[in-house]
């Protein structure tokens, strides 16, 4: 027993341990780095750093022990430490990214507007296509050139894939490429694609001013806040109604021949002005009330002699009656859906008043009534794409009177499909009047002329969208009769 007794004292030679604290971090910006793995190489013993960086290693054997700090992504790095018996050694680890292994990013390929494309307006979406082998996040850069001069325009710091460039010349070649940087190679630039814009401005809204006592027609267009206007018909005539079709390119309009009012039909830049109607003119109880609609195709349309609706091709030819009231009552506006099946009009009295609007087909037989027996003016007719919903005015104040004023006119959307009428004026202020609306090409917009129902003040031109429509934007000032197409 007291042979054991010695030998077990011989062989039990006490090691101690020590504690090991510390925080890894970046080396370019000091963040924590989560994640890493922390070892004693001696002893293996190892720990992982938490979300703030931090780490314990409780039992490091004590003297001078190395720590291996790694992490994917980041560089190797080990640090010596002094470990003293029962005590605690701290120490902050910075760790460099590993960038030996990254590879840049491919080269970005130009999708939109397609290479050596003419005839863009002054605003054109840029858009191409990035990738990065390693995933990594990717900034980029356009740069733009021209025809005209040497200036060289820089836009930067892009995030996305996609880049706007507004207020462009007319008539002008543009160059433009593209660069992709990872933030670790070199930026990596695109080829070189070409697009141009038009040589003349073609604008999408359409709309009617008063100059020495004529309606004159004008295009235009809002890029940001930059108003671009084109007078489009002389203010020696009496012009207005525009009203453009898309498939043909041409805008048709009324304008005043002697005592007659015709229809005509001219180019977007206002050029090659050519008069359709002739034997049969537009005639109604108030010129300035009465509209007309194209075919979808612009082949043909549709306008009012009083009680007669007529179809005329766009050349003039081919006219034909399309259908009469039969009790007489003038037809003031008419519109005609896409697949041409169905036609809405509004009728009304000598006065203005006693209106109907409701839709016939093409054989004439009503379909569907929206509005009668009302008092007040109302107007406004313009069918959405689907055929479902039909956009009109009412002054629901019901008030009439020779001079035709209006006291409190909304625009409604009427939905076939349920056979109701929704407001879209509910946030208009008291005291003024929405009129003229149109739907805009994506129908999530109602353009339309706002102004005081005291008949004197300046008419504007708004617009409001369907889903939030406390929500209007003014665009053109002085003016009524918009159109949007």
């Amino acid at each position: 027993m007291i042979l054991l007794s010695s030998c077990s004292e011989d062989t039990l030679d006490t090691v101690g341990t020590g504690v090991v604290t510390g925080k890894v971090v970046a080396q370019d910006s000091t963040d924590p780095v989560e994640g890493a793995t922390v070892t004693v190489t001696s002893s293996g013993n190892s720990t992982m750093t938490d979300a703030s960086g931090n780490f314990t290693i409780s039992n490091a054997p004590v003297g001078q022990q190395s720590l291996s700090i790694q992490k994917e992504g980041y560089l190797a790095n080990y640090e010596g430490v002094v470990v003293v018996s029962d005590g605690t050694v701290n120490i902050v680890v910075e760790l460099s990214v590993s960038t030996a292994s990254n590879r840049p990013p491919e080269q970005p390929v130009l999708t939109n507007p397609i290479d050596n494309s003419i005839n863009h307006g002054t605003e054109v979406e840029l858009i191409w296509t990035a990738t990065d082998p390693d995933d990594d996040n990717l900034t980029y850069k356009v740069e733009l050139r021209n025809d005209q001069n040497s200036d060289v325009e820089v836009f930067d710091d892009i995030r996305e894939l996609t880049y706007l460039l507004s207020s462009l010349n007319y008539g002008v070649k543009y160059f433009w490429q593209v660069s992709a940087n990872d933030g670790i190679n070199s930026e990596v630039w695109s080829n070189v694609n070409v697009f141009e814009t038009n040589s003349n401005p073609v604008h999408r809204y359409l709309f009617v001013r008063n100059s020495n006592g004529n309606n004159v027609i004008y295009s235009g267009d809002i890029v940001g806040t930059t108003v671009a206007e084109l007078q489009l018909t002389s203010s020696s005539n009496n012009s207005w109604r525009p009203r453009k079709n898309v498939s043909n390119g041409l805008i048709a309009f009324l304008r005043s021949v002697g005592a007659e009012t015709h229809l005509f039909s001219m180019n977007s830049d206002g050029s090659n002005v050519q008069q359709i109607t002739n034997s049969i003119a537009v005639a109604g109880f108030n010129l300035e009330q009465i509209d007309f609609c194209w075919s979808n195709n612009g082949a043909k349309l549709l306008y009012a002699n009083f009680d007669k609706l007529y179809s005329i091709n766009k050349d003039g030819s081919g006219l034909t009656l399309i259908y009469q009231t039969l009790d007489g009552s003038f037809i003031s506006e008419c519109d005609w859906t896409v697949d041409e099946t169905m036609i809405a009009l509004k009728t009304n009295n000598v006065s203005g008043y006693g209106v109907s609007i409701y839709t016939i087909d093409m054989s004439g037989t009503i379909l569907t009534t929206i509005l009668s027996g009302v008092n007040g003016a109302a107007g406004g007719l313009n069918f959405s794409i689907d055929n479902s919903k039909l956009l009109y005015t009412h002054d629901i104040s019901g008030y009439e009177s020779a001079d035709y004023r209006q006291l409190d006119t909304h625009m409604f959307t009427y939905n076939f499909n349920i056979a109701a009428a929704t407001d879209l004026s509910d946030g208009k202020p008291v005291g003024f009047l929405d009129l003229d609306p149109r739907f805009s090409p994506n129908e999530s917009e109602v353009i339309y002329t706002h102004t005081s129902n005291d008949g004197v003040s300046e008419n504007k031109i708004e617009k409001i969208r369907v889903n939030s429509t406390s929500s209007r934007d003014e665009l053109f000032l002085n003016s009524n009769m918009a159109d949007w197409e």
